[in-house]
């Protein structure tokens, strides 16, 4: 196999996607050499210039393993690899840090714009992988949400299980989110981040970090996250923060995910938002209920129609930062029984929020959505949490992405749905399926019921507009003041106590 010509089309693709400039070619030429480990250099013309970033990259990964360059052929070594030869392409911090303030003085669009357009170009975002993900939208009785079955991450194989029980396990980085992630190799245990770049920005006077989501579940979806190795926790200085971010950057909004367990994200042990540029259904919901706080008559008030329960919250920034913190802390301390609402277990307290700010033209909002972590014996996974009907389509915390209106949903699902669409369409008995899909056998009677002409056209269709209902659902479970004329009742009495 010769090399050389792949290479080149890589040294074509940097130079055309601005990741190096023609004046560095030969330097980043020989630094990929010297990764390879090769001594000598052919000129070759580029191959084909349709061939896309991916394809380039497993040419010259399997180069590399026929030569020995890999431990093993393996999805994971193969990224350790591919993101060390982007990374001979790419500038060093410090150079990205001052080309985005240089396009910050421009404008905060340009200077994110600019800053995605080069997380993906490095393939720090790998968009092969994320157009694998299946997305739709479905309509519901609170708007249009959307939906996504994540299959960007690939799955591990019984060979790197097995490497990974023969690896040693390290400190360093302490986790995902730690700034000592920018320029990491890597290892079998902790993702490959030679290509990452983050960038310092202050809020609150506190020293943060811009950076995007290798994950990209909506338009550049970035991830705000603190200096210190901090867990997540909600006080005054969060909503001080979230507001802080939204001036500078008014384009984007940003929230952040609750802090206890049950109704966080799935890492609280370190402090981060997650913003971006995406209106989200919750952005779109109308107010239900118009209030307005003595205390600060400048301020509008109101209760979202949503599945959760959402005060939202709008005025001058000082003005919403004071509201936001009232509200939160009346809700810590806040406690209902009757529609099982309880702020404390002994001294574990239960009551927390889900806060998301934005713009909305010259004034700030913040959307409050109320959280509690109860757990009971009927519903061990909590009590404002998916019921175990609802488990067969998502079992998983309701953090940020899913409180806004987006459903990250389990890669299983995408086999499951086609399996579910081919019985609707040749039904056969319950014996007869297999044991994953038993868990939607009451869901499927349900649709079997609801449409009379279930077609291979239709089938998949129905199937997403179902899940669409699905997630419905589920949100309303996560309330915790349900949609009902006693929750509502319940909901009018906290609000009472503002």
């Amino acid at each position: 196999m010769n090399i050389y010509p792949d290479i080149q089309s890589l040294l074509e693709y940097g130079k055309n996607s601005g990741l190096f400039a023609k004046e560095d070619e030969i330097y980043v030429r020989n630094r990929i050499l010297s990764l390879l480990r090769i001594s000598e250099w052919e000129e070759s013309a580029a191959r084909s210039p349709t061939t896309s970033l991916d394809v380039m990259l497993d040419r010259i990964i399997d180069w590399a393993y026929e030569h020995g360059e890999l431990n093993a052929n393996t999805s994971i070594e193969r990224d350790i690899f591919d993101t060390e030869v982007m990374n001979c392409m790419l500038a060093r911090p410090s150079e990205e840090i001052r080309t985005f303030f240089l396009n910050y003085e421009q404008s905060p669009e340009q200077a994110t714009g600019r800053f995605y357009e080069r997380s993906v170009a490095s393939n720090y975002i790998r968009a092969d992988r994320i157009a694998r993900n299946k997305q739709w939208k479905a309509a519901t009785s609170y708007g249009e949400m959307d939906l996504t079955i994540n299959l960007a991450k690939p799955e591990k194989v019984p060979k790197e299980i097995s490497l990974m029980k023969d690896s040693q396990e390290t400190a360093y980085p302490t986790c995902p989110l730690c700034i000592e992630n920018e320029g990491y190799r890597g290892t079998l245990r902790h993702p490959a981040r030679a290509t990452h770049r983050i960038i310092p920005i202050s809020l609150n006077g506190e020293d943060w970090y811009i950076q995007y989501s290798p994950y990209v579940y909506y338009n550049e979806h970035c991830i705000v996250l603190r200096k210190q190795h901090i867990p997540m926790q909600i006080t005054r200085a969060t909503f001080d923060r979230l507001l802080d971010f939204t001036e500078k950057f008014p384009h984007y909004f940003i929230g952040s995910n609750a802090d206890l367990p049950i109704v966080g994200g799935s890492i609280l042990a370190h402090d981060h938002f997650q913003g971006g540029s995406y209106v989200f259904a919750i952005e779109k919901a109308e107010i239900e209920e118009t209030l307005r706080p003595s205390s600060h008559p400048f301020v509008t008030m109101g209760i979202v129609k949503w599945p959760m329960s959402v005060i939202r919250v709008c005025g001058s920034k000082g003005d919403v930062a004071d509201v936001s913190e009232h509200i939160w802390r009346k809700w810590q301390e806040y406690s209902d029984i009757s529609v099982d609402i309880l702020a404390y277990t002994g001294e574990t307290p239960h009551n927390t929020v889900t806060p998301i700010a934005r713009r909305r033209g010259d004034l700030y909002e913040m959307d409050i959505v109320l959280r509690n972590n109860r757990t009971s014996a009927e519903h061990a996974d909590g009590i404002f949490h998916p019921y175990r009907e609802l488990h067969h389509i998502k079992r998983e915390n309701i953090g940020l992405i899913e409180v806004m209106g987006l459903a990250v949903l389990p890669g299983r699902l995408a086999l499951e749905l086609e399996q579910l669409g081919e019985r609707l369409i040749t039904p056969a008995k319950r014996t007869e399926w297999e044991d994953t899909l038993l868990k939607h056998w009451d869901w499927y009677k349900e649709i079997q019921q609801k449409y009379d002409n279930i077609t291979t056209g239709n089938v998949m269709g129905i199937l997403e507009i179902e899940v669409g209902h699905r997630f419905q659902k589920i949100l309303e479970h996560a309330g915790v003041f349900k949609r009902t004329e006693e929750g509502k009742h319940a909901f009018s009495n906290f609000l009472k106590t503002l």
